[in-house]
């Protein structure tokens, strides 16, 4: 989703802290100003700092503290690991715990704790090792002074201290009890750390730390939290961003049996009472007249056409984000030109988990228990709605049931807080999922126009990328943020840039259609709808060269690691062999941005079309991905079928259409996610080419919109430019 400003330096923390005692020793990191998360990223003067906690009890458990949150990727594992292998913990006398909110924990890339972006173990990565090898090399210089021996003649196996000169060994817990950890810790240099060639848990495939109580049922999420005293209650969100009750049958709704209070906020109306049941019977009763907001009059049918013609006009500003070289100029030069245009829809998160917090405010400050991708705002969002200093929050931070960008706004945390601060009870608010349909902050719809100019023999001399779109860094971040990077919107941008292609000139611009639509970051950002662009015109250019798919992108490609995994994508998928009755399309793309590098990605996949209905099969998928060092190679290969199967998503069937300012879906029953029986089936290779874990959670979804539209034009002759494909644009393109 976002990179913060990395030319600013964090404040430094320069004293350990040592809590030593019966229970056990801990380590406190504390890594501030300059941070080199490594040696060919351009991250030497990222700000930020992060600690990692280790408690080593006497019994020899080791517990980790995680300090990025779990929302179904894997990090409550996958960091903890990375902390334990520079330690050499036992893995099997490791404990994992959460962080608490503080700044202590800061993500160093975001500075904030904030998850999105696949950056989680890419940003921690460095720190993670460093804390762990400062903790191993506090107990090898506690047990040399104690055996007085020299530390160089000490080593370590899994959780204990080996001197193999005397045979002597001593496990971490027996260690705990005399170690002491210097006021300052000692300085790890990066080639002091432990060579990969040594890893033994990274790069093997450890169970996640929750699967059994997930698998039982036993985990807690914020939904399942339970208050003594505790009240129910919803919130009917004003349908349009900006708006708010103007009026409402607060009598009629008070009046039900079960409800305790109705209270009309600024933006909807909430209702509190005894039981869920209650409130959602009282929910449906609502009848209210709501404020005019520029959102009022929105159509998305008609604006995507407005959209279009923004994009196809060459006297429409945009804000150049991306530029190498005078493409314009390329363009007007070139021996002949291709353009061409893409749109997609509105897209919904649709995360398992209804959104939910639960709130006590009390004269003495306020308790939260929900899960978020941002606890640092949801605790300052929380006290701004209290009317309480920070400190004064007292956050219980709760694994999310699906997030996907959608869980890093916190306004269902400030409903909550309103709500019981109202009626100086606890109170959990519950969403229900029409609501959340109806008010949800979705993925931008986009018109997309690529120009490209050709010399006599085919070769790209110029690109020019225009988008038309919503704008999102404004509506998350604030409009400050905006300005401050000269009106880029790098959420949009997200994959316009061509750093693989061997394009000369290329130019990218964005046409701000400010609609009043609530929009926010979805898994993969902009490179879904960008790279569908970008990935569709690739094969209209190689169909204009009258070239293979395959060659035509190995041709262009000028990164090996970039032809690497279209290779093997296609190798996988046997792409030269013919199908009776199915096609393949192929599909190039990354995840990720240059200050921390790029996930590289390709995949093959084979269609059917029933040409009666217009419904597209995908039946296989074969993927070939590069994401550095595979800390976890199972996880990835999870992620990238989940990220996948998300895409497909978009690119068959998930769209939101909005008429006079409303949502017209309301529930699973009209707005249509894939379902087990359409999935395909996946296949995954996982490519190691460096020393560095690059950005994973997201790497399937730029690939799957362009792979199904390239699919179908090699099976029909027939080109899909709108996603999603569904079954009347399909038949529309055929009949065309």
């Amino acid at each position: 989703m976002t990179l913060r400003d990395m030319n600013s330096i964090g404040p430094r923390l320069n004293r350990r802290e040592m809590l030593a005692g019966t229970t056990g020793l801990s380590f406190a990191f504390a890594i501030g100003g300059t941070l080199d998360l490594g040696p060919e990223t351009a991250l030497a003067n990222t700000g930020g700092k992060l600690n990692a906690y280790v408690h080593i009890a006497l019994d020899g458990t080791i517990t980790i503290t995680c300090p990025a949150a779990e929302m179904g990727q894997g990090v409550n594992t996958s960091l903890p690991l990375i902390v334990a292998e520079e330690l050499d913990a036992d893995w099997l006398k490791v404990k994992v715990q959460q962080a608490p909110v503080a700044p202590v924990y800061d993500h160093p890339v975001l500075r904030s704790q904030l998850v999105v972006a696949s950056l989680s173990v890419r940003g921690y990565w460095m720190p993670c090792r460093m804390a762990g090898a400062q903790a191993r090399r506090v107990l090898i210089d506690s047990v040399a002074k104690r055996w007085t021996v020299p530390a160089s003649e000490l080593t370590t196996e899994p959780s204990m201290v080996v001197h193999a000169v005397s045979g002597r060994k001593i496990g971490y817990g027996e260690i705990a009890a005399f170690a002491e950890v210097p006021d300052k810790l000692p300085e790890i240099k990066p080639e002091e750390l432990k060579p990969i060639s040594r890893f033994r848990l990274i790069g093997r495939d450890v169970p996640p730390v929750d699967i059994a109580e997930k698998v039982t049922g036993k985990l807690i999420y914020a939904s399942d939290v339970q208050v003594p005293g505790m009240l129910y209650a919803t919130l009917a969100r004003a349908p349009v961003r900006g708006s708010g009750p103007k009026s409402f049958n607060r009598d009629d709704i008070k009046s039900h049996p079960g409800i305790v209070e109705v209270i009309a906020l600024d933006h909807g109306v909430g209702i509190i009472g005894t039981t869920v049941e209650a409130v959602f019977a009282a929910r449906h009763k609502l009848k209210a007249e709501w404020r005019d907001a520029p959102g009022s009059g929105v159509n998305s049918e008609k604006n995507l056409q407005e959209y279009l013609a923004h994009v196809r006009d060459p006297a429409a500003k945009g804000v150049v984000g991306r530029q190498t070289a005078d493409a314009n100029a390329a363009i007007a030069g070139a021996a002949r030109t291709l353009a061409r245009d893409y749109t997609t829809d509105y897209v919904y998160h649709a995360q398992m988990e209804p959104h939910n917090c639960t709130a006590w405010v009390r004269p003495d400050g306020v308790e939260v228990w929900t899960g978020t991708q941002w606890p640092t705002k949801a605790v300052a969002e929380a006290a701004k709605a209290a009317g309480v200093a920070p400190e004064k929050v007292t956050f219980h931070h709760l694994p999310m049931g699906g997030g996907f960008g959608r869980r890093a706004f916190v306004e269902y945390v400030v409903d909550a807080v309103l709500l019981s601060k109202a009626v100086s009870r606890p109170v959990k608010m519950i969403q229900s999922r029409d609501d959340d349909v109806a008010c949800g902050r979705f993925r931008p719809m986009t018109a997309q126009r690529i120009e490209a100019g050709m010399d006599a023999s085919g070769k790209v001399l110029g690109w020019r990328h225009r988008i038309a779109a919503d704008p999102v860094v404004p509506y998350l971040y604030g409009q400050a943020r905006m300005d401050a990077q000269k009106g880029v919107d790098h959420i949009v941008f997200a994959g316009a840039d061509l750093p693989h292609y061997d394009v000369p000139a290329h130019v990218a611009d964005h046409i701000y259609e400010e609609r009043g639509v609530r929009v926010s970051a979805w898994r993969g950002i902009g490179f879904g709808p960008t790279n569908f662009a970008v990935e569709a015109f690739i094969d209209e250019l190689a169909q204009d060269a009258g070239q293979d798919p395959v060659a035509y992108r190995l041709a262009l490609l000028k990164d090996p690691r970039a032809k690497q995994v279209v290779e093997k994508a296609a190798q996988m998928a046997d792409w030269g062999r013919k199908r009776e009755g199915r096609a393949l399309g192929i599909a190039f793309g990354k995840l990720g941005a240059p200050p921390v590098g790029f996930s590289l990605v390709s995949s093959v996949a084979e269609v059917s079309l029933d040409r009666a209905t217009g419904k597209i099969r995908v039946h296989d998928v074969w993927c070939a991905v590069d994401v550095g060092l595979p800390v976890q190679p199972a996880n990835i290969v999870a992620q990238v079928e989940s990220s996948l199967i998300f895409g497909l998503g978009s690119a068959l069937k998930e769209r939101i259409t909005i008429k006079d300012g409303l949502v017209e879906q309301h529930n699973f029953h009209d707005y249509q996610v894939l379902r087990m029986s359409e999935a395909p089936q996946i296949r995954v290779e996982v490519i190691r080419s460096g020393e560095m874990p690059l950005p994973v959670g997201e790497v399937g979804v730029p690939t799957a919109i362009p792979m199904v539209s390239n699919a179908v034009f090699a099976l029909t002759g027939k080109r899909l430019r709108s996603a999603p494909f569904t079954a009347e644009r399909v038949l529309e393109a055929l009949r065309g």
